[in-house]
């Protein structure tokens, strides 16, 4: 039986260029949000537009630009579980950690509903995502990896972009941790793999490995 196809929209939120990810089933109206950015507004329309409803608002980690707008959309749709990494679970009510307080505005989330650690699996909307935790742009950062039959998706937020790798200048940054991550999870992943980062255009496995210079092992 053949597999529907995943739908894949990016709203993008003009503070920071940040992506947020729609992602759903053709054919179904339940949809997983990832990484709600400062623009909810923005986001909700795509939904209503589209007559989708998020079944679980996903975040690959706690900072500002990546969690703005999941108090938005929790209170409108209050029983959508929101879901996050356990390392940085903490940065979703805390302005400070979550770096909006530092860049001179305070965002805070409600806390999350659903914590997941490294090689947990979790189904929204009729998509399984496997969790890869790779730290080293935040201490909890997770990738959602979704594996289908016409190849992998995976939802890699702000540790690595098209031709470039996430900031290790944060607190809890850590360049080292960040590059064995990708080598040795995200790069292990075939080389069709899309990637879908939290800034910037999407791209594959196989160009980052041969073309990202910041990607290369120290």
């Amino acid at each position: 039986m053949t597999q529907q196809r995943v739908e894949i929209a990016a709203v993008i939120s003009r503070d920071f260029q940040e992506n947020t990810f729609v992602v759903h089933l053709s054919g179904r109206d339940d949809c997983a949000v990832i990484d709600p950015g400062l623009e909810p507004d923005r986001i909700e329309q795509y939904l209503d537009a589209h007559g989708l409803t998020p079944a679980a608002i996903l975040n690959t980690h706690g900072h500002a630009d990546h969690i703005g707008g999941n108090a938005a959309l929790k209170r409108r749709w209050p029983n959508c579980p929101l879901v996050i990494g356990r390392g940085d679970a903490s940065k979703l009510t805390d302005a400070v950690e979550n770096l909006s307080a530092p860049f001179g505005f305070s965002v805070v989330s409600p806390p999350a509903d659903v914590l997941l650690d490294d090689g947990d699996r979790y189904t929204t909307a009729g998509i399984d995502f496997e969790v890869l935790a790779i730290p080293g742009h935040t201490t909890g950062h997770v990738v959602y990896v979704c594996r289908r039959e016409n190849g992998c998706l995976a939802f890699v937020g702000d540790v690595i972009f098209a031709g470039s790798v996430g900031r290790t200048d944060f607190p809890g940054g850590d360049c080292r941790a960040l590059i064995s991550g990708i080598h040795g999870k995200l790069f292990t992943l075939p080389e069709r793999t899309l990637l879908y980062p939290g800034h910037g255009p999407a791209t594959t496995v196989g160009y980052e490995k041969k073309h990202n210079p910041f990607a290369a092992m120290p």
